[in-house]
């Protein structure tokens, strides 16, 4: 009887939850699978002639998509292992010091909490041609004798460079405090105990760092994942609006696209180009929980 009235309460504590879980992510996506199927959709008359494939057919053979699709692919390649990477040297580092450590671990949050749009802003001014300088990146460049690149408007690899450079920069405050934090939490005693036995560095790193610290970066990796795979502001702020035109849209912007934006109007476009995107993340997130199964080591 005990059980059951422990039960009864703990369904009751999580009703809320589940309510507006329900409400807000499960009806959601429901409906957008629904939309997904429905040919013909008219916005305005909230009919469609009828059900089937073609939503997903023409999103996967619209070179738009094509584009966006390869974008988002090279920037999650790209900036999640490096800003992984990335995080973990530096985060390293600020273990070792002993002075002013919270301070040097403030300056690296800073980027964090300062505004997208703002950021992409100081890169622009940074990395931008304009009629009067070609900016300050393009004039250290040209000091050291180079030529001057327009990595806003000119080449797609120039304008991928920036993209990715930008995205690691607003991520990796993020992963330094966490990783930071999780390198405090291991326990001295293993130390105490390779110092002893005189153990190398860098073997003392890989086998008893690393293996503790490392339910955490399977964590940055699976959240980094899935938040590259949903990146548009930061394309936003650097190219404009018009992704498309600058060559440089991402699957999240061609749903946006398909909704508001010149190509607006096509809910089962966006659907169909939503329900590939939840595809395609949920499958390399299932890819990564086998993988870890072999390399995470959980105390």
């Amino acid at each position: 009887m005990e059980n059951r009235k422990q039960t009864i309460t703990a369904w009751l504590c999580l009703l809320p939850a589940i309510i507006f879980l329900g409400i807000f992510l499960v009806y959601p996506l429901i409906d957008v699978l629904i939309y997904s199927f429905e040919e013909g959709y008219n916005f305005a008359s909230q009919k469609y002639f009828g059900l089937g494939s073609y939503n997903y057919s023409y999103v996967l053979h619209d070179p738009y998509f094509i584009k966006a699709l390869k974008n988002t692919f090279i920037i999650v390649i790209i900036t999640v292992p490096l800003s992984t990477g990335l995080a973990l040297i530096i985060s390293l580092g600020l273990s070792s010091i002993t002075k002013l450590r919270e301070l040097f671990q403030t300056i690296y949050f800073l980027p964090y909490v300062t505004n997208t749009l703002a950021v992409g802003l100081v890169f622009m001014i940074l990395f931008k041609k304009t009629a009067y300088t070609d900016g300050m990146i393009n004039l250290i460049i040209n000091f050291f004798g180079g030529e001057s690149v327009d990595f806003i408007e000119g080449p797609y690899a120039a304008k991928m460079f920036v993209m990715c450079f930008y995205t690691i920069w607003v991520v990796l405050p993020f992963k330094v405090l966490i990783l930071t934090s999780n390198l405090a939490s291991v326990d001295p005693i293993y130390y105490k105990a390779a110092k002893i036995d005189a153990t190398p560095k860098w073997r003392v790193f890989w086998k008893i760092t690393l293996p503790m610290i490392s339910p955490m970066i399977f964590y940055l990796f699976i959240t980094g994942f899935i938040g590259a795979f949903k990146a548009y502001s930061d394309e936003v702020a650097l190219f404009g609006t018009d992704l498309n035109a600058a060559g440089m849209n991402t699957i999240v912007g061609y749903i946006y696209d398909m909704l508001y934006g010149n190509s607006g109007g096509y809910p089962s476009y966006a659907s169909a180009a939503a329900i590939i995107l939840f595809a395609i993340v949920f499958t390399i997130t299932m890819i990564n929980l086998m993988v870890s199964k072999k390399t995470v080591y959980y105390q």
